[in-house]
């Protein structure tokens, strides 16, 4: 997709909204392509490719909007006609505001040629090097390995044209033994920052000392969580970090604004140019992403605001707004906790005796106001002793608010990337946590 081809789009909307006595005129334009290999029993049981293209109109008329989607480049000026139709028939929007005029946007570099250049048989000789060294353990590999490049660009009728191009590449992998299993996962914007045989061989230790797992009694521990376990907990309270949130008081934050939440030692920023992150520089309506320290040593500090909600509070939006017509206003997606100095073996010293977890799953939330989540260890949790490994569990369930969490982590290790069960990566150590609840024995 090339900006005369974006351009060219848009000019055919511009041509086709005026003919209706429309002059407010945005178009969103998306175009990806991605590639997996998927592997199964030690074996490469899938590849596929998909390309994709998207373009989105979208109209404002008075305080009305509306958007119309197609992915039929010849049927632009047919979805213009139906965003017309659509924001004529639509309810005023008191606080809809005029297409954002253009800013300046710093661009990030996240766009690599060797990983849009991945083919499938790249890919088969990296994945038969990861089944390999599980095969070596014993135990059977599945996972997936994929690539993908993608380019996004927002124009719109007062000027703006932003664009932001992308690769990317993430690896997964299970090994899996009679009683039980080992994981990992990671993910880059340059498939050569990835170690697939290093992750195979961490994911293949775990199984081996998981094996035979212990039972042990529900209770209170102290536990070293590791990223990815970090990640798919604390991950659960980022979509209440918003002013619309706030101002509909639908956020855990609701009243608290201001006072200690967390630990003294937790401090947790959203930074789209932090080198381990990943997205676009500007958000739905082609506002800069600007950095945000969202909790200063435990405190709620800045939030993100959309342009709607920065109108209604007398602020300056912050970069963080959903394309509009949206319900929720604005969100953050580039999360950076600022962690320790410790490294993965001084946190298992200092655990001394505890449980280890690599990763949870199957997380749903309980309480919204204190952030209570219940969910399960699963594929790799570990009895330590005197800072050493001795012997592998069966799975917990657990019940834990995540404000009451990071109150109580004594030590963190630096922050890495981390991929687990949520929808967007984040930059999160490790940590060791007192006093977590597990509160039952799971079956799996």
């Amino acid at each position: 997709m090339t900006d005369a081809q974006a351009r060219e789009w848009f000019s055919a909307a511009q041509r086709e909204a005026r003919e209706h006595g429309v002059d407010d005129v945005e178009m969103f334009c998306a175009e990806e392509e991605s590639a997996l290999t998927r592997f199964a029993n030690n074996a490469i049981h899938q590849n596929m490719s998909e390309e994709s293209r998207v373009v989105s109109i979208r109209v404002a008329i008075g305080q009305r909007t509306a958007r119309a989607t197609t992915n039929r480049m010849e049927n632009i000026r047919e979805a213009t006609r139906t965003a017309i139709e659509l924001a004529r028939a639509s309810e005023p929007d008191a606080h809809l505001m005029e297409m954002f005029s253009p800013g300046i946007v710093e661009p990030v570099m996240r766009w690599d040629e060797a990983t849009a250049q991945v083919t499938p048989a790249m890919r088969a000789e990296i994945v038969r090097e990861a089944i390999g060294c599980v095969e070596d353990a014993g135990h059977m590999a599945a996972g997936m390995y994929s690539t993908s490049r993608a380019s996004q660009m927002l124009l719109n009728s007062r000027g703006l044209h932003v664009r932001h191009d992308e690769t990317g590449a993430t690896f997964s992998i299970t090994a899996t033994a009679r009683d039980s299993s080992g994981w990992a996962k990671a993910s880059a914007v340059r498939a050569e920052d990835l170690d697939p045989a290093t992750l195979a061989r961490s994911a293949a230790e775990k199984g081996t000392q998981s094996a035979a797992p212990r039972r042990m009694e529900p209770g209170r521990y102290r536990v070293l969580l590791e990223p990815a376990a970090v990640l798919d907990l604390v991950g659960q309270i980022f979509g209440d970090c918003s002013a619309t949130a706030l101002e509909e008081e639908r956020s855990f934050l609701t009243g608290r604004m201001g006072e200690r939440l967390f630990g003294e030692n937790i401090t947790i920023y959203d930074d789209v140019r932090h080198p381990l992150q990943d997205g676009a520089p500007f958000d739905g309506e082609g506002v800069a992403r600007r950095a945000l320290t969202l909790f200063a040593n435990g405190v709620p500090g800045e939030m993100p605001y959309g342009r709607a909600a920065a109108a209604r509070a007398g602020r300056k939006p912050t970069g963080h707004g959903l394309s509009v017509p949206n319900e929720a206003g604005e969100c953050v997606t580039n999360i950076v906790i600022a962690g320790g100095s410790h490294s993965p073996a001084d946190l298992l010293r200092e655990l001394g005796d505890g449980i280890l977890v690599t990763r949870l799953w199957y997380i749903r939330e309980v309480d919204p106001f204190r952030k209570v989540m219940t969910g399960m260890t699963r594929d790799g949790t570990f009895l330590v002793e005197g800072g050493e490994i001795v012997c592998g569990l069966q799975n917990f369930r657990f019940n834990e608010s995540v404000v009451e969490m990071l109150r109580r982590v004594e030590a963190m290790s630096a922050p890495v990337r981390a991929s687990g069960e949520e929808a967007f990566d984040m930059v999160v150590p490790a940590m060791l946590v007192n006093d977590f609840p597990f509160t039952e024995v799971t079956l799996f």
